[in-house]
């Protein structure tokens, strides 16, 4: 029962939902009567939330994500370098951590101009299509790679990188230059700069700017992208 419940609460992707049942029935494919009867147990539980027929996840998913400690000591202790990135670009900054072969957003800072963005806090996107998913990637170690391209490629958009050449290329410059661009491939018109944050020599993070693509200046962003993580790097380091 737990694993048909868990089906339904994957069905809801970050820019999905909300949806009906006959929806969750034919996206989970479990039988309509059985999503019925788990689905309103589910509203009872906080971790659903329903609107006349629609569903969407409820907000109980978000207070106990927050309080796995892992994930919530690390949002903690970059918080004060996010908002220090924040204010030096006045962009949308990001924090992600690597599940799999997705990145699992922990934080997002963003002013009265937020962008249109496929990204949420608690949201997960493909690796290969985020400027924070390459940065994680690059320096995750060759088996994640070989996962990664044991399958096809995901695409969000049509600038996102499917070719499997292509991404070795790419992953190859960020090991080299310690920064991650994107460049339209998680939404249109949106350009992202990311770079790693490490912790015992281990990319446990990722810190991003994302900003319109008409005033995407990479020289600009990256000394400040790249002093967040260091900064925040050698917080972890230091046991902050």
């Amino acid at each position: 029962m737990l694993e048909k419940a868990a089906l339904i609460l994957e069905c809801f992707p970050p820019t999905g939902g909300p949806y009906r049942l006959t929806e969750l029935a034919e996206r989970s494919g479990l039988p309509k009567p059985t999503v019925h009867r788990l689905a309103a147990d589910l509203v009872a539980l906080g971790w659903l939330e329903r609107s006349g027929a629609h569903y969407r996840l409820g907000a109980k998913l978000f207070e106990l994500g927050s309080l796995v400690p892992h994930r919530r000591d690390l949002r903690e202790a970059a918080l004060p370098f996010l908002q220090d990135l924040f204010e030096a670009t006045r962009e949308t900054v990001h924090l992600g951590v690597r599940e799999g072969l997705e990145v699992v957003y922990l934080e997002r800072i963003h002013g009265h101009e937020a962008l249109q963005l496929p990204s949420r806090i608690g949201g997960s996107l493909p690796l290969t299509c985020t400027g924070v998913g390459k940065a994680l990637l690059a320096f995750s170690g060759a088996e994640l790679a070989d996962e990664v391209f044991a399958g096809p490629l995901p695409s969000l958009t049509p600038y996102s990188i499917t070719d499997p050449a292509r991404l070795r290329m790419t992953l190859e410059k960020i090991q080299v230059s310690g920064l991650a661009y994107e460049e339209q491939e998680a939404a249109l018109g949106v350009s992202c700069i990311a770079a790693p944050v490490f912790a015992g020599g281990t990319a446990v993070a990722a810190l991003s700017v994302a900003v319109p693509r008409s005033r995407f200046r990479p020289a600009q962003l990256a000394p400040a992208v790249r002093t967040a993580a260091l900064g925040l790097s050698r917080s972890l380091r230091g046991g902050v």
